[in-house]
């Protein structure tokens, strides 16, 4: 006997709102019917998806079957928008996992182009940290996954997009203020900001401190490009921020922004998704889509 797809749409619900009475009201069913789809499919399985208590907490063997879960409940997504699909395949639902250095500086031109060129398109965007919104990619909780590269892992097919270079910017007082471009060997011996090393452009950043013989500020880290910038206008050290942050956040006279002589500091931005997922043709024409609007 298989599980049905209810059976694995339940377990997936149990697994997201943590208790048998919120998965049945999430799914519209009664908690007594929500709580027998769940036994049976344990008794298919051999074994317990779930403790039962306050909080329905997963046993390992349940954690996973809920990646496997949603695994096949995207596949069958992909299969059922077949039918609907339009000439673009820009339709149905695409559930985008993002980093926060990218989403607020990208997504809205991103958005505001699929309203009005593909409107049967719904995407469900859910922020979080590079190395998380990859995991939750393969364990397939998100579609695609928009983060700064590289991304090593087979399972993945990686669509480059586009690369954001990278600038300087620092108090208005600062000595390389007066400078039009800035020179790598002119980070010598100065204290670079940064993020928390989650972040993609914090090992970017301590790369190029040990090139060019800076150091990076740990007792300083930010938890946003906001607060980065912030401690650079008053003087607690030099911080390197994404252009794409830079144009649509910098405002006023509090820091002083100058590029990087040749452009040469970059991040280099890609669209991810699974190796061999059904709507590989809807996340090209996204990645398409995000090469002419990004920048």
């Amino acid at each position: 006997m298989q599980p049905t797809l209810r059976q694995l749409r339940y377990l997936v619900a149990l697994a997201e709102h943590g208790s048998f009475t919120r998965g049945a009201a999430a799914e519209g069913v009664s908690q007594p019917s929500f709580s027998q789809a769940i036994q049976q499919l344990e008794g298919i399985l051999g074994t317990r998806v779930a403790e039962r208590g306050a909080r329905a907490v997963l046993t390992p063997f349940g954690r996973e079957a809920v990646s496997a879960a949603r695994l096949v409940l995207a596949e069958v997504d992909a299969f059922m928008s077949l039918a609907g699909r339009d000439e673009t395949a820009m339709s149905g639902t695409l559930r985008l996992g993002v980093s926060p250095t990218l989403g607020p500086y990208v997504l809205p031109q991103l958005v505001s182009e699929l309203h009005s060129t593909s409107p049967h398109l719904r995407v469900h965007v859910r922020e979080g940290l590079p190395n998380e919104v990859i995991q939750m990619l393969i364990e397939g909780e998100h579609d695609i996954v928009l983060v700064q590269l590289p991304i090593n892992e087979p399972r993945l097919h990686v669509e480059r997009l586009f690369r954001d270079p990278l600038v300087l910017v620092m108090a208005p007082e600062d000595p390389l203020a007066s400078r039009e471009t800035i020179e790598n060997a002119d980070l010598e011996g100065r204290g670079l900001l940064t993020l928390r090393p989650q972040y993609r452009i914090s090992d970017q950043i301590q790369t190029l401190a040990q090139t060019v013989g800076a150091h990076v500020l740990r007792d300083y880290e930010g938890t946003s490009l906001d607060a980065i910038r912030q401690m650079a206008g008053l003087g607690m050290g030099l911080a390197i921020l994404p252009q794409l942050y830079v144009r649509q956040e910098v405002r006023g006279n509090d820091v002083v922004v100058r590029p990087f002589a040749g452009q040469r500091l970059y991040r280099e931005i890609g669209l991810v998704w699974r190796e061999g997922a059904g709507r590989s043709p809807t996340y090209q024409a996204l990645a398409e889509l995000l090469k002419r609007v990004a920048l």
